[in-house]
């Protein structure tokens, strides 16, 4: 696969960056998918963070009968447990670690890192996280699904990583039994996960923005 760039946004203030949020986007879409939702955080003014949107490369995706799309790793089956291609999803989740090991190279504590994912960039966020070998600031994870839950490589430094996890109830693309599930093998791996739910499909909404808001203003004040 080849790394077709990120979307950058720096901080709103013109400060120099001392935080950073990956956001994952979703299967079919590209980092502008969530461009529009940096704004809409209503973070303070002294938070300095930077965003950064990382693009998926274009892959055939099987389940949308081998299209090629941007996607971080072929879906092999729409079953109850998602087969997906699991070293595609690996090949990408070290690609996102690449690029927090740059922002930790420009002299950003790893603890002031978050990162978070949607829908298939959530499976990618799951992997990169927990088995980065840094302890990072937190881990949010929407309308998504823990795909790699039977062969990831925990890393233990990142054991006490805050975890939010997201869905809603009316999914129709991840059912939000699937995200569920996700959940209750984290806790019975011994990770705390804050798990919220919301009346919606498969998208954000208003007062699920409005959280995710006040829990990076938490992690990051």
């Amino acid at each position: 696969m080849t790394a077709p760039g990120e979307l950058i946004i720096e901080p709103k203030n013109g400060q120099p960056a001392d935080a950073c949020v990956f956001i994952i986007h979703g299967l079919g879409a590209d980092g502008h998918d969530f461009e529009p939702l940096v704004p809409a955080l209503n973070l303070p003014d002294s938070a300095h963070v930077r965003f950064i949107m990382p693009h998926a490369p274009r892959l055939p995706v099987t389940i949308n009968g081998g299209m090629v799309m941007p996607a971080w790793y072929d879906i092999l089956a729409m079953d109850l447990g998602r087969r997906v291609d699991e070293a595609q999803l690996k090949t990408s989740a070290e690609r996102i670690q690449a690029l927090i090991e740059e922002q930790i190279d420009q002299g950003i504590d790893s603890q002031r890192i978050i990162v978070a994912g949607f829908s298939q960039g959530g499976a990618v966020a799951y992997q990169a996280a927990l088995s980065f070998p840094q302890p990072l600031g937190g881990l949010l994870a929407m309308s998504t699904y823990f795909a790699t839950a039977d062969s990831i490589d925990l890393a233990e430094s990142n054991r006490d990583i805050a975890i939010e996890a997201h869905h809603g109830n009316f999914d129709p693309i991840v059912p939000e039994t699937l995200g569920r599930s996700g959940v209750d093998r984290l806790k019975e791996m011994g990770y705390k996960v804050n798990y919220r739910q919301y009346p919606m499909a498969h998208a954000l909404c208003p007062q699920q923005v409005n959280d995710i808001g006040k829990w990076l203003s938490e992690r990051l004040a």
